[in-house]
């Protein structure tokens, strides 16, 4: 039976990463052999979505108050790309990765199993 949810941020400097996704999110990690840490993440929920363009894959963090949590960050040292901008869905920014590539932050307006309204 399916147990969890396993994301893999490929990263051009994946012991920078490693060091945002503890020091700055402040995720909990193990060590599962020669310094490969698997990073706790927070709970997760799935969609499936009709695909623009190409089918891809996309991760998002989620939060309960965006303008909170990126002054949070941002004080910790995080760099966001561009501003929360105002989504059919919820409000969204994107968080800049130290070896390249990005997550996107959200605040869902949708119902979640995640977050109470």
């Amino acid at each position: 039976m399916i147990i969890g949810l396993h994301a893999v941020l490929f990263t051009d400097d994946a012991a920078a990463t490693r060091s945002f996704l503890a020091d700055i999110l402040g995720l909990d990690s193990v060590d599962a052999g020669g310094g490969w840490l698997i990073f706790a993440g927070p709970p997760s929920e799935l969609a499936a979505h009709p695909a623009e363009g190409p089918p891809h894959h996309e991760v998002y963090l989620m939060c309960d108050d965006i303008h909170a949590t990126v002054a949070e960050l941002e004080a910790k040292g995080a760099e966001f790309v561009g501003g929360v901008a105002e989504q059919r869905w919820g409000l969204s920014t994107t968080l800049r990765l130290p070896g390249g590539g990005a997550l996107a932050l959200y605040e869902p307006r949708h119902p979640s199993p995640l977050i109470s309204s």
